[in-house]
């Protein structure tokens, strides 16, 4: 009970944030749309609400970037450690809080809405969906949706679950882990930006990356340099 409690102050707390960055940067029309939408979904049953305003909010906020600043990504991370929201838009936020205003009590009917929002999405909307994958009710629940996203062959798609995302290091197990950072090396997606990287190193990736290396050499193409960066701290680790 207590971790389902603090569960829906985060969800809270985390709203409140969102609606404080978008105050002072959408229109007072953009922002009044806003609220009456997100207090119609928190007190109405029909989820047809939801997912008219969901796809409706970029002809309202625009699609500029946030540019948060360096006090408003501290209390993101204070929040949700890992949480920090840097390439995130306008319209990337309205939609979070909107979908943090759905009514959650019912954790099988607010999967499943969250499920179908998945499935009907565009590439713009997935992306906006995973990077928000922490500081969504029931994360535990996601892990499957987030594997996912690993599996997309959109790269934006990936990025969105792999960077700057606290969601993978925090609920992956390591056979999911492993599969994503050798895939972010298919893809040229800078392994930096993996948060808890170090801290997840295991055996099976270390051979992995070092089957992964020797393949490229005998096929006489460059090895990323993070790669022996990474196969380094995994070796010392271990």
């Amino acid at each position: 009970m207590l971790a389902t409690i603090d569960q829906n102050i985060q969800n809270i707390l985390v709203a409140n944030l969102l609606k404080n960055w978008l105050a002072v940067r959408v229109s007072i029309e953009a922002f009044n749309w806003l609220e009456t939408k997100s207090n119609t979904i928190k007190a109405s049953a029909e989820v047809d609400v939801f997912y008219t305003a969901f796809s409706a909010v970029p002809r309202y906020t625009g699609k500029q970037d946030l540019n948060l600043t360096t006090e408003e990504l501290k209390a993101s991370g204070n929040l949700h450690s890992g949480w920090f929201p840097i390439n995130w838009s306008v319209d990337q936020a309205t939609r979070v809080l909107l979908v943090l205003s759905l009514p959650n009590n019912n954790q099988k009917q607010y999967l499943q809405t969250l499920e179908q929002l998945f499935n009907a999405a565009d590439v713009g909307e997935l992306v906006t969906l995973y990077q928000a994958l922490p500081i969504l009710p029931y994360p535990e629940q996601l892990q499957k949706r987030a594997a996912e996203g690993v599996r997309s062959n959109m790269t934006a798609v990936f990025n969105a679950v792999a960077l700057n995302n606290p969601y993978p290091s925090e609920y992956f197990d390591n056979l999911a882990w492993n599969q994503m950072v050798l895939k972010a090396l298919f893809v040229n997606s800078p392994l930096h930006q993996i948060q808890g990287l170090e801290q997840r190193t295991n055996p099976q990736l270390a051979q992995m990356l070092s089957d992964y290396a020797s393949e490229r050499q005998a096929a006489k193409r460059i090895v990323a340099p993070e790669l022996w960066q990474l196969l380094e701290k995994c070796t010392n680790k271990n």
